[in-house]
């Protein structure tokens, strides 16, 4: 229940601000109340949905919540490179080497496929930060970038500069130098929250 709620707001089957009734959801998914209420209290969790004057509905959007989101996150992740510079394994390295290969090789004609094999270079630093509490707040963040899912790998040339970008973060990683990390890796998302504020500029009003 939760994985086919979670995956229509993703989607956008529900649109942003959509009431989220518990009885005609339970009814769309063929099953009863309570796994649709416990699908809520997730969702509600994870940042996709929020109490509203009328109980539950999809969270709402906006440029200040992108500002929020990537305050937060640009630092996280530079914490998180970093510390993957100083503690990383050699099985660490393994991983993120081969995250980066699979992204090198993905075709640019799947934007789900671009995001999905960044996600996965970024998830690989994260776990060789060594760091829990940093994989766990940035996987929730994560979770909050799904309300907006255009990728801002699809702007014109900026797949090439992302990868580029990694193999200069992965280079400061393997040499352990925390602080060459911390600065290509605050400089790469900042830039991608510039990007995803263009996006969301340039979408058309509801």
């Amino acid at each position: 229940m939760y994985d086919e709620l979670r995956g229509d707001i993703v989607a956008g089957t529900f649109e942003t601000g959509a009431q989220l009734i518990e009885l005609a959801l339970a009814e769309k998914y063929g099953t009863s109340r309570t796994p649709v209420r416990e699908a809520l209290r997730q969702l509600e969790q994870d940042g996709l949905v929020e109490r509203g004057d009328r109980g539950m509905r999809v969270r709402t959007r906006s440029p200040e919540e992108i500002l929020e989101i990537y305050e937060v996150r640009i630092s996280l992740e530079a914490t998180a490179a970093a510390a993957a510079a100083q503690r990383h394994s050699d099985f660490d390295l393994i991983r993120i080497h081969r995250a980066q290969t699979a992204m090198d090789n993905t075709s640019t004609d799947d934007p789900p496929a671009m995001a999905a094999a960044n996600r996965a270079v970024h998830e690989a630093i994260w776990v060789a930060s060594h760091n829990g509490t940093i994989v766990d707040l940035l996987t929730r963040l994560n979770n909050h970038l799904t309300r907006y899912p255009a990728t801002t790998l699809k702007l014109p040339g900026r797949w090439s500069e992302a990868l580029a970008e990694h193999h200069a973060l992965i280079d400061a990683i393997d040499q352990r130098d925390p602080a060459r990390a911390q600065d290509i890796a605050r400089n790469h998302m900042t830039k991608a929250r510039d990007l995803r504020l263009q996006i969301y500029r340039d979408e058309p009003a509801d």
